[in-house]
């Protein structure tokens, strides 16, 4: 046994003495490139208290939410996850470009199989091109309830913000709480065919705050200095619900939005979509204040469904001067933040419009002018029949489902990856996904009589470096409504949106080429439509689903697969000896 050991011992140093010798120039460009960072996160449960109620919940490390990841553009990062919880598990690094590097991209069964009790995996991946905020989570079944963290990606050495330095930089993750177990209830929700039950609270950094139950100890308080200037990196975590965000009697400067300099503009009011991250600048008041400010999240939703109608509220608080420090700064007047109505979707299509990349000599919007492939999507509800040996709450034994152009996706038992790269895809997937809706209708007007769906593992195969043109368009079925839409592996250009369905002849002339958003979520407006283009230059396999998780757990998913290049730098690495298995 000793020797056994000693001999796989002596293979594995003269397998790394030799890869120092085979890769020299690699290591140099490491070297140059940035650092190599290394995190641990044990996935263990850990006992939480919130409204008054005792649960377990998973966590990394047992904290919760999770923790930072702070890096530089340019770092490499070394993320070893041990599973420690009864579930299987894996972890998405939400925009994280991923180039080349899709097996570390995270969502189970489409770049890996998960994690599995008492197993680990090393997610291994260099952070090209990118700077900002960013998030990770759980990428499976609704796990990422409560497993989430920031990706804070500063700038390299000796470069700056294209704005202001701040004074101090904060994270403000909005979360979502149930009093039951989140797996629980997605879990017998698909068992019957129902709609899950919805959340009881929204959290700001894990704290409901003084509108819940017994919950005004558990508040998110932001101390600030006056006349200082604070980045908040606003980051929306919840399942399943739209948020806007405001400070009470504070304006709002938004320099970034998915890890992406924007030109800078001012509101009052954010609104920002599960998935998605946005940074802005608050100038605290010149003068100490004799009141606190609430900063408040509530929902934006447009849907037919019920609802968490529920407002979390942190608390901004000023230092008091060393004069004024006697003074009792516990009984000042908390002063409320007005948000707009619960489905104000005018004001949700005009606060995205302000969104424009910046567009500098240094920070280009490199918009594909060009167009090899033009899609167009039908996103939204539908029926599927009940599942054999299963009564359904739905008509006709029916339950809610939800599709991308009529197909429900059907999550396979092996990665998608996987398949993809050895050229085993018979019986996994299929790559006949269709480039329009199988049939046309009146998509936002009355809904056709047969709303019944199809269901399948279809992808879309891409060449590489293909620019492609998608408009995804809202139907009515069931009820129209906003659908964040998130694409993994890319950035995208968002070059219009409008209300209705999309005309092909008359809104092509709307679209933006010159300054155009550009993100790695967007919402696809209730009611309307909303066109992309991005340029497939990162071979692998790519989900591309609504982020919120109760239309992801009926369907709303699909894949693309990029394949190799013919560059030595086009092609996706091989993987790694690690990787799980299913």
């Amino acid at each position: 046994m000793v020797s056994a050991l000693t001999s796989s011992a002596f293979f594995k140093a003269l397998f790394l003495a030799l890869c120092a010798v085979w890769l020299p120039s690699d290591l140099a460009f490491a070297k140059h490139a940035g650092i190599t960072r290394h995190y641990k996160f044990n996935i263990k449960m850990q006992t939480v208290t919130r409204l008054c109620q005792t649960k377990s919940i998973v966590t990394v490390n047992g904290q919760f939410p999770g923790p930072r990841i702070i890096a530089r553009e340019g770092d490499r990062l070394l993320i070893k996850v041990v599973n420690h919880v009864q579930y299987n598990v894996t972890l998405h690094w939400h925009g994280i470009r991923q180039l080349r590097s899709g097996w570390a991209d995270g969502p189970a069964y489409i770049t890996q199989c998960p994690i599995q009790t008492g197993q680990s995996y090393v997610y291994k991946f260099t952070i090209t091109g990118q700077r900002g905020t960013l998030f990770w989570h759980a990428h499976i079944s609704w796990l990422r309830a409560t497993l989430y963290g920031p990706i804070v990606i500063l700038p390299k050495r000796h470069e700056s913000y294209p704005f202001p330095q701040p004074f101090k930089e904060v994270p403000i993750i909005f979360g979502e709480w149930w009093k039951a177990d989140t797996e629980t209830i997605i879990n017998q929700a698909l068992a019957t065919g129902g709609a899950p039950n919805i959340s009881v609270a929204f959290t700001i950094n894990g704290l409901p705050g003084p509108s819940y139950n017994c919950s005004a100890k558990e508040t998110f308080k932001l101390k600030v200095k006056p006349g200082k200037t604070y980045l908040l990196r606003l980051i929306n975590a919840a399942l399943n619900d739209e948020l806007f965000f405001r400070i009470a009697n504070h304006t709002l400067t938004v320099v970034e939005a998915d890890a992406l300099y924007v030109k800078p503009f001012k509101t009052d009011i954010v609104l920002i979509t599960p998935g998605q991250t946005t940074n802005v600048l608050l100038r605290a008041k010149r003068k100490t204040q004799s009141a606190h400010y609430a900063m408040s999240a509530r929902p934006y939703a447009t849907g037919p469904a019920s609802f968490d109608n529920t407002t979390t509220i942190g608390i901004l608080e000023y230092e008091k001067s060393a004069s004024a420090s006697h003074s009792n700064n516990k009984n000042l007047p908390l002063l409320k933040a007005k948000l707009p109505q619960f489905n104000d979707s005018t004001y949700a299509m005009k606060f995205n419009q302000k969104i424009r990349s910046l567009a500098t000599a240094k920070f280009p919007a490199k918009v594909p002018k060009k167009v090899d492939r033009r899609f167009f999507f039908t996103v939204g509800l539908g029926i599927l029949p009940c599942s054999q040996n299963q009564t359904c709450q739905g008509p006709n034994n029916t339950r809610p489902a939800a599709a991308v152009n009529n197909v429900s996706f059907v999550q396979p038992n092996i990665a998608l990856l996987q398949a993809h790269f050895f050229n085993q895809s018979k019986g996994v997937y299929t790559t006949n996904f269709p480039t329009n809706p199988p049939f046309k209708f009146n998509y936002t007007g009355t809904p056709p009589k047969n709303i019944m769906l199809d269901s399948g593992t279809k992808v879309v195969v891409l060449p590489f470096n293909t620019s492609v043109e998608l408009v995804m368009q809202d139907t009515s079925i069931i009820g129209a409504e906003s659908h964040p839409l998130h694409l993994h592996g890319f950035n995208f250009f968002v070059l219009a949106q409008g209300v209705g369905n999309f005309d092909p002849k008359k809104d092509p002339a709307k679209f933006n080429l010159v300054d155009p958003a550009e993100r790695n979520t967007v919402g696809v407006p209730s009611g309307g439509w909303v066109a992309i283009r991005f340029l497939a230059d990162n071979p692998g396999v790519w989900f591309m689903h609504c982020h919120l998780e109760v239309h992801t757990s009926w369907g709303l998913k699909m894949a693309w697969v990029v394949n190799d290049g013919k560059g030595r730098k086009q092609k996706l690495l091989p993987p790694p000896a690690d990787l799980p298995k299913c």
